[in-house]
């Protein structure tokens, strides 16, 4: 049994770096990495609402310490806003601009296609079940 855990463990970060690999690849030409097109993508969801560092933070697929470190690019790119909260001045409030919305549009199909040729040799019922054994290692 052991030497199937261990081999379950390795194909899982293997499958793990090869996603993130081709994720980067697809997002390099566009100047951004794979954790801040997540943080866009969380901020997408906020639909306008501003969140605060530490919902980016828990939203993240990949925690991170530096999480601060990527909204300051994001910022410097002029793809997300940061402004202190009107109601309490020591949280500070984080938004998708207008620019990080038009990236996104930009982004959605080319990250969808990428996504399909990662799962390409998987039909349907493999997905379906892929998701459903990798659920079980996540609860």
């Amino acid at each position: 049994m052991e030497n199937f855990t261990k081999k379950s463990v390795i194909s899982l970060l293997r499958a793990g770096h090869h996603v993130e690999e081709q994720l980067h690849g697809c997002l390099q030409t566009y100047g951004l990495s794979v954790p801040q097109f997540n943080v866009l993508r969380i901020l997408r969801g906020q639909k306008e609402q501003p969140v605060s560092l530490a919902t980016v933070q828990d939203r993240m697929i990949k925690k991170m310490s530096n999480t601060s470190r990527l909204i300051d690019k994001l910022i410097d790119k002029q793809l997300v806003s940061r402004n202190t909260c009107a109601a309490n001045r020591r949280k500070v409030d984080i938004c998708i601009t207008a620019s990080g919305l038009d990236l996104l549009k930009t982004l959605d199909p080319l990250v969808d296609l990428t996504e399909k040729n990662i799962t390409s040799e998987l039909n349907a019922e493999e997905q379906q079940l892929l998701n459903l054994l990798l659920q079980k290692i996540f609860n």
